[in-house]
């Protein structure tokens, strides 16, 4: 499975962005049925950390403290997507944002916030969120 993030930009603060994780590959038909999907991000001099994520189904969702709110994943299985709607952005925010697959149907969301990043079996390349204070 090949990950494909895209929709990063600069916006300023209080602004808007809508991020997408796009997959394909030979295994891209059952992308909906199987791969929970998490968003990570990483700022310059900072540990990678985890964002949102959503089970296969989209049934179960789960966002950390500083974007519970503000932040919205949902999937598209037909299209093989999820996204990631940023509302309200902070400064603070900015970051390269990574979309990560795990092959692991039974993984609910809220599992999925305390996993490593090392734990997921695929990872698309990142896109950057700049925002102007």
């Amino acid at each position: 499975v090949q990950l494909q993030a895209s929709g990063g930009g600069l916006v300023e603060g209080g602004g808007s962005l809508k991020l997408s994780c796009t997959a394909s590959g030979r295994t891209d038909s059952v992308f909906g049925s199987r791969y929970a999907v998490a968003w990570f991000r990483q700022s310059p001099g900072k540990e990678r950390e985890f964002v949102s994520a959503i089970s296969w189904s989209g049934a179960t969702s789960s966002y950390a403290d500083s974007v519970r709110g503000r932040f919205t994943i949902s999937r598209d299985n037909a299209e093989n997507t999820v996204h990631l709607q940023l509302n309200s952005l902070k400064p603070e925010d900015a970051a390269v944002y990574y979309c990560a697959a795990l092959d692991s149907p039974g993984t609910t969301a809220q599992q999925m916030a305390g996993m490593p990043s090392h734990e997921y079996h695929y990872w698309g390349q990142g896109t950057l969120v700049t925002v102007s204070s």
